[in-house]
């Protein structure tokens, strides 16, 4: 089989169409109507139907796009395995990370590893955790860290911290000088909480409608430094990771709510590519991963 022909099939099918294709490719696209044409009159075999510009796959169409899929998955990885190791010359270890792991956890742990190669260069992308994952199904990076479980046939997903999510206030707040707190007493609240869509908002409903909680939605943000300085500034309370408020905390710029019942917990999980060839350096930063979070999780063991 003709490997040229092949990927512009696989192209076209992966992008819906032969103009896209083209463009990957940086060809024409009457190069690739070619390329399909002469692999169905080879083989005598319909392999697309099309309907003006949309383009079906045919039975047998998907069976090879699944074939193919799987060859140019190896190319990919054949690629990244040969850069892995010209990069161990080079130095560079590419990370993406959700937003509260990635500016609130990540340095902890890669500041030390940073220290001790300094001649290795570390690059951090923070990304919606989605793409973090399309990222590390593709090969983009190195290692992924994300605020939810995926099931995805091309990535190990894998659990590595469960933190306490608190409720904080401004110091001014009222709820402050209460010695004992109630879930009722939230009841009426202003509250700042993350966008609509987010991990983070999903358990502050969950918590609200568990508890029979109607609050008073002041803010909608998209970052913990926004939320953190809506509270600080008196606009509400708020429901956050334990470690994205620690500093502001230590500082009594913010101050945690006591409320009674089991602990709200946030889970954070590290991704990699199945077929992820990991270098003596990223292996010493998942060793200090693991190392980190472990000793994190007992410290919060000790608080409560």
């Amino acid at each position: 089989m003709n490997l040229g022909q092949l990927k512009i099939f696989y192209l076209s099918s992966k992008l819906g169409s032969l103009s896209k294709a083209a463009e990957k490719l940086n060809v024409t696209q009457p190069a690739i109507t070619k390329g399909i044409q002469r692999l169905q009159e080879y083989y005598e075999i319909k392999l697309f139907n099309r309907f003006g510009k949309k383009l079906i796959l045919t039975d047998a169409g998907i069976a090879l796009y699944k074939i193919a899929e799987k060859i140019f998955d190896l190319e990919i990885h054949a690629e990244a395995t040969i850069r892995e190791f010209l990069q161990q010359k080079q130095g560079h270890i590419r990370i993406d990370a959700s937003e509260s792991f990635g500016a609130y956890y990540l340095p902890s742990i890669v500041n030390p590893v940073s220290k001790k190669h300094p001649d290795i260069r570390f690059s951090v992308n923070i990304l919606p955790s989605n793409l973090v994952v399309e990222n590390v199904a593709n090969l983009n990076n190195d290692i992924g860290f994300i605020s939810y479980p995926i099931e995805n046939e091309k990535v190990i997903c894998r659990e590595i911290l469960e933190d306490h999510m608190i409720f904080v206030a401004s110091p001014s707040h009222p709820l402050v000088k209460k010695k004992r707190l109630t879930y009722m007493d939230l009841s009426g609240q202003s509250m700042i909480i993350h966008e609509k869509g987010s991990l983070s908002f999903q358990i502050t409903h969950e918590f609200l409608k568990k508890n029979k909680v109607d609050i008073v939605v002041s803010l909608e943000l998209s970052s913990n430094r926004a939320i953190k300085k809506a509270v600080e500034d008196g606009l509400g309370i708020a429901l956050v990771s334990r470690n994205t408020v620690y500093g502001h905390i230590q500082l009594k710029k913010l101050v945690i709510l006591p409320f009674p019942g089991p602990p709200i917990t946030h889970k954070f999980y590290i991704v990699h590519h199945k077929d992820k060839y990991f270098s003596e350096v990223l292996k010493q930063l998942i060793t200090k991963v693991d190392n980190w979070a472990l000793a994190y999780q007992n410290s919060i063991k000790r608080e409560i």
